[in-house]
């Protein structure tokens, strides 16, 4: 008996004696393996709209976040009407002029936000992807009057009267009637998605200040996104925008529930959404100076200028560009330009936001599948 202690004994040191001489790998393989750490899960949040999450009519670098959320986290927005909810069924024109002359400088836009990103910094890319689109029930459209607002709206001398009508949004068959016989298909997607300002955007700044961190209206829209008005962002689509604030800021409002190329008489079928969901994702691997788009069958590339002329040169460059770029089939330069001539479509984003808009959308069926 004793014997047999002796030797299990014996055992039990020379199995530790040759566990201590092997390599550490050897060693930690030995024990029992540890399950890996598993990856943190995007989160979901929510952004609800009220007077302290939402600005009228400024974009404010100096604005505190209303939300802070992890690269790759998905957030549902809501967002109000114009000026601050207060365009609502039953408002006169007289209303809606008052509140036009509210806020000298400033957009009618309400735009829900900032949203500070972590990670994010001046120089990344803000991959915002849009996945779920829900409108609140009415919708309106107007132009203000062209005696008193000759500029606003390509025909405003035309139009010396406002006009402003209502609508009742049938979500579940998509659709609205503008009057007995005409029906309007709703395809919505926000009028603004925006981050933080661009510090050297030559736009004025609120009250004529001259610091390139103050307020910068909603009005026009500009290399950080802002009122883009582009209809192709809708749900499924996709949006690259270049951060140049720390945290990205993402902003969303003057949400739209259709709106054709151009908005010529100065708004779409304006509506406010239930929610916008969004997934944020910050792109350290991107560089861009103008923001660009992807839908499930176009690349689109913008350009912004008050002058269209100019805008439209901003956007035939940024397409020549992008296909001059791509990894898919190299080519230079020329032949970019070349292929832009002939497959990009370029249209008239919209005319009415000072700034006036092209994009230039680019088939994904171009490039032949092996």
């Amino acid at each position: 008996m004793e014997t047999l202690k002796s030797i299990r004994l014996m055992v039990t040191a020379l199995a530790l004696l040759i566990y201590a001489g092997l390599p550490p790998a050897a060693g930690q393989a030995a024990e029992a393996k540890q399950p890996a750490k598993a990856k943190a899960e995007p989160k979901r949040h929510k952004l609800a709209a009220t007077l302290e999450t939402t600005q009228w009519g400024w974009l404010d670098p100096n604005e505190s976040p209303k939300l802070t959320v992890n690269s790759g986290d998905t957030v549902s927005v809501e967002t109000m009407m114009h000026s601050h909810n207060k365009i609502q069924p039953g408002t006169t024109m007289e209303e809606i002029i008052a509140l036009r002359k509210a806020n000298p400088g400033g957009g009618p836009h309400s735009v829900t936000g900032p949203i500070y990103v972590n990670g994010a910094e001046p120089g990344d890319v803000m991959e915002i992807r849009l996945l779920r689109i829900t409108p609140k029930p009415f919708g309106v459209n107007f132009n203000l009057p062209g005696k008193d607002f000759p500029t606003i709206g390509a025909l405003a001398p035309e139009f010396p009267e406002g006009f402003v009508r209502y609508f009742n949004l049938d979500w579940k068959n998509r659709r609205a009637e503008f009057k007995p016989g005409v029906m309007v298909d709703l395809k919505p997607f926000p009028g603004t998605l925006a981050v933080g300002i661009d510090p050297n955007d030559p736009a004025p700044r609120k009250g004529g200040a001259k610091d390139p961190m103050a307020p910068v209206s909603t009005l026009r829209p500009w290399k950080n996104g802002s009122n883009m008005d582009l209809n192709e962002l809708q749900e499924g689509t996709t949006i690259y925008i270049p951060v140049f604030l720390k945290g990205g800021l993402v902003w969303t409002g003057d949400s739209h529930c259709r709106q054709g190329n151009g908005e010529v008489n100065l708004t779409a079928l304006e509506c406010a959404f239930r929610e916008i969901v969004m997934q944020l994702i910050v792109r350290k691997d991107m560089k861009l100076e103008w923001p660009r788009m992807e839908t499930k069958t176009h690349w689109i590339m913008m350009g912004f200028d008050e002058d269209l002329n100019k805008a439209m040169v901003s956007a035939v460059r940024e397409t020549v560009d992008f296909l001059a770029n791509q990894k898919m089939v190299p080519m230079d330069r020329y032949e970019a330009y070349s292929l832009t001539s002939m497959v990009a479509d370029c249209r008239v984003t919209q005319v009415v936001d000072i700034r006036k808009g092209v994009h230039c959308m680019v088939p994904k069926s171009i490039f032949a599948k092996k």
